[in-house]
């Protein structure tokens, strides 16, 4: 193999990368993942993570992705524990069959909300089941799993991928924002998220809701670490520190809907940049020297929700 070390070396250590890298390694192939941070503080780390499609596209291309993306969630929530992989049930307001895709098939208890299960002022919207995911969990998980596969985990900041391809003969790119200067990708912009963690007073079922106007939701989501409130979009915004008045907000729109959050304790801010692009890069290109590079990122807020059909695609380009 010309002196190279892995059959593949993967970049990025989120969700994107970790996945693929696991579907790559338990495929037979000597895989190395670089990441630039610890992979318990990528963006991945901070989301609210429940299996929807949000800010992401191509429209035509995400059914797929999401169905067998399902498949894996719905495997992993028999053991929540370890996975941290939960299926919950709950509400997203102002949403209607028509508008999902044939995804939308496979979810279970799908159907139109009783007025009685929607807050005041809302004319409509679902009920569903679907995973919900305790992020730092899942991603331990999956680190675990590459490991025990064969995989090698390495901490390591590239400015480009000659580098990479010099120890590789294929070099995945599963490097989210990162990709706006690696490839470049001028395409490729922030949409920063802000969500405030609190005590959780009891509440057992997720919702989202949309803000007529605004590209901001309000959401509520519970994790076994406390409940997730949400949440901002800020569009071409790289400031990764919490804004004390937005997380005020935050709070009073979820109070709204849930009142006794009010006064429920404030556990934590965290701050999150979603990787959006006009749509999902996923496609192979060769590199000089020989060496093939496979892009994987522009994910949006739908990165754990496409994940598993993202990698399985990535590890058919990096290796077909």
């Amino acid at each position: 193999m010309n002196g190279r070390k892995s059959d593949v070396l993967v970049v990025g250590g989120g969700v994107i990368g970790l996945t693929t890298a696991l579907v790559l390694a338990e495929g037979g192939h000597q895989v190395g993942l670089w990441t630039r941070d610890p992979v318990g503080r990528t963006t991945s780390a901070v989301a609210g993570a429940l299996f929807w499609p949000y800010r992401i596209e191509p429209v035509d291309r995400i059914g797929v992705w999401m169905e067998q993306s399902l498949s894996r969630y719905e495997r992993f929530a028999e053991h929540p524990d370890r996975t941290g992989v939960h299926i919950v049930p709950g509400v997203m307001a102002d949403a209607l069959p028509a508008e999902l895709g044939s995804w939308a098939s496979r979810v279970g208890g799908l159907r139109e909300a009783r007025a009685d299960e929607l807050p005041d002022g809302v004319g409509h919207g679902l009920r569903a089941t679907v995973p919900l995911i305790d992020m730092p969990v899942h991603l331990r998980y999956l680190k675990e799993r590459f490991r025990a596969a064969g995989g090698t985990v390495e901490r390591r900041s590239v400015t480009g991928f000659d580098e990479s391809a010099a120890e590789a003969s294929v070099v995945v790119n599963c490097t989210g924002m990162g990709a706006r200067q690696l490839v470049p990708d001028a395409s490729l912009y922030p949409a920063r998220g802000q969500v405030v963690i609190v005590e959780n007073p009891g509440i057992d079922e997720w919702f989202v809701m949309s803000l007529g106007g605004s590209a901001d939701m309000t959401y509520v989501m519970p994790q076994p670490y406390g409940l997730l409130l949400g949440g901002t979009t800020s569009e071409h915004n790289w400031d990764l520190r919490p804004d004390p008045v937005e997380a005020e907000a935050i709070v009073a729109r979820c109070a709204r809907i849930h009142p006794a959050l009010a006064r429920a304790r404030v556990l934590e801010h965290r701050v999150g940049l979603r990787p959006v692009r006009p749509r999902v890069r996923l496609e192979a290109v060769p590199l000089p020297g020989g060496a093939r590079l496979v892009h994987n990122y522009g994910h949006g807020g739908a990165g754990v929700t496409v994940a598993w059909g993202c990698a399985e695609e990535a590890a058919q380009l990096a290796v077909g």
